[in-house]
Parts: structure tokens; C-alpha cells; sequence
């Protein structure tokens, strides 16, 4: 089963789809932000966009962008699935690979 939202973005309107399962885990109360480890960002922009957009200090951010490059992910967010996914797009927008759980 697949449901759609409309959201409007300028001029143009965007649909996503979301499966039943999708649906049913955004329901949960604590959702996490995994940040993913990719071959495209440098440390220095992971360390930016954790300062920047979570309030991270350099000392934690750094910490973050290691521990993304030695285990692969790290969550660097908790809290409501609406606050994740604002933080989702706009950590993607900035080109980072990051994902809600």
C-alpha cells in the first residue's frame, strides 16, 4: 500500500511515497539521524554541517566525522520523525548521505 503527500516548494509541487511499513515506523516515538559514510564529502564538510545545522561543537563534530569514517555511520540526532526529517533534507541538501531510523 502506498500513500502520497503533495508539498508545495515554489512553484512546483513535489509527491513522495510512502509504504505502509514506512508509515508504520515513522510512528515510533525516538527516530535517529545516520549520517552514512561516502566517498564524495570531506572531513572538513561533515565538520562544517554538524557545527552549522546541529549545533555541534568542532570537538564533537570531528568526533562524529571519525567515527562515520571508521564504522560507516554514526547517529548524530534524536528525536521526532518530523524534526529528523527536516534535518535529513537539509543535511542532504548540503550533499551528505543521511538516512532516518
Amino acid at each position: 500500500m502506498k500513500l502520497a503527500y503533495f508539498c508545495k516548494m515554489s512553484t512546483e509541487t513535489k509527491e513522495e511515497t510512502f509504504t505502509l511499513e514506512e508509515i508504520l515506523t515513522s510512528l515510533k516515538t525516538v527516530h535517529r539521524l545516520i549520517l552514512w559514510n561516502d566517498d564524495v564529502n570531506t572531513f572538513d564538510h561533515v565538520i562544517h554541517c554538524m557545527m552549522k545545522y546541529l549545533d555541534y561543537s568542532e570537538n564533537q563534530a570531528e568526533k562524529i566525522a571519525w567515527e562515520v569514517h571508521n564504522k560507516g555511520k554514526c547517529a548524530v540526532l534524536e528525536g521526532s520523525f518530523t524534526e529528523m526529517e527536516v534535518y535529513r533534507k537539509i543535511l542532504q541538501q548540503e550533499g551528505l548521505t543521511v538516512s532516518v531510523d
